[in-house]
């Protein structure tokens, strides 16, 4: 979108200094402290942020994947679908690469804002108790869906979506996926230490052996994360190269990402009910072929529009080639 300008600058000729009156630059002391209090206002926000997402993941015990190893080998095993299906969505992407260091961060990020959403879907998960199966869904759609989706987005607008590495709307993808895949991560590890504390180790089995089961349900609803995020993320890139509509795009992802998120949410329960009724399956095969039949529905729309994306940067670029050889030739018919 061209940058608006004021009548005096639209008018004004280029001999005309316009400083102060219809266009600024840091010239004076004055101008590069007020641009100094800038920047480190922008800064010290983000790391407000950043520390209060710290100290709740320690309020809560979610280093224990760091400080049990027991606990971080159930968590890195619970997040390996996660990770592979992360891997596949950057390797998908037709451009650039994004550097590794920058989705380090983002993932690391994906684990910090991951604590807002519990402290805010455990306050407000009352609200909805007294309402039955209707309270769930409506905990599902009006909490889970929204806040999980937004903080995994605040993530990527945290540090990524600022960089000169977020060159196109598809690298927004790239970077909600890997914050989903932060946010799975910790989730995993608050609910098998939960699950452990709770039952301690049974029959001998330790530790490893009495968090299998929850590590293998966590393993199946990591990737969903991956998919909501890269969604909402898809639609922050768009909204970064198309400003005057940014707003309305970000909700759009969010929306588009929130329900797939709640809808699964609500209907994993049933789901797999109906397939381990129609099929005679037990209950974590029903379980993971209901996880595997959602998420593959949707992981194929989230891949199309990918490759909508990649097909069109491909022709664009195919078609400048063949503009500039075309150009080429023809200069090349004058030379003497």
């Amino acid at each position: 979108m061209p940058r608006r300008r004021d009548p005096v600058e639209e008018r004004a000729d280029d001999s005309t200094d316009l400083y102060d009156i219809a266009t600024w630059e840091r010239r004076g002391l004055l101008d590069t402290v007020s641009a100094g209090i800038y920047r480190g206002s922008v800064a010290s926000a983000r790391l407000f942020v950043v520390a209060i997402a710290l100290l709740i993941l320690v309020a809560i015990g979610g280093l224990s994947a760091l400080t049990d190893p027991q606990i971080g080998v159930l968590t890195v095993l619970s997040a390996v679908p996660a990770l592979a299906l992360t891997v596949y969505v950057r390797q998908s992407d037709v451009t650039t690469n994004e550097p590794l260091p920058l989705l380090v961060a983002t993932f690391l990020l994906g684990v910090l804002t991951a604590n807002f959403a519990a402290v805010l879907n455990s306050y407000t998960r009352g609200l909805f108790a007294g309402l039955g199966f209707v309270g769930t869904v409506l905990f599902f759609f009006l909490v889970v869906g929204p806040v999980e989706e937004t903080v995994k987005l605040l993530a990527v607008r945290l540090y990524a979506y600022g960089t000169d590495s977020f060159e196109a709307v598809v690298d927004g993808a790239v970077y909600g996926a890997v914050a989903g895949l932060g946010f799975a991560t910790i989730e995993n590890a608050l609910y098998i230490t939960q699950s452990v504390d709770a039952a301690p180790a049974a029959a001998g089995l330790g530790l490893i052996g009495a968090g299998g089961g929850i590590t293998a349900i966590r393993a199946l609803a990591g990737p969903g994360h991956v998919i909501y995020s890269a969604f909402a993320g898809y639609y922050l890139g768009l909204a970064k190269f198309n400003p005057r509509q940014r707003g309305p795009i970000v909700v759009k992802g969010l929306l588009i990402a929130a329900l797939i998120h709640a809808t699964y949410n609500a209907t994993v329960g049933i789901g797999s009910g109906v397939v381990g009724f129609a099929t005679g399956l037990p209950e974590l095969p029903a379980f993971l072929l209901y996880v595997l039949i959602y998420d593959g529905v949707f992981g194929l729309i989230l891949f199309g529009k990918i490759r909508r994306y990649n097909r069109t940067y491909r022709t664009v670029h195919e078609d400048e080639a063949a503009e500039e050889s075309a150009f080429e030739s023809d200069v090349a018919e004058f030379d003497p």
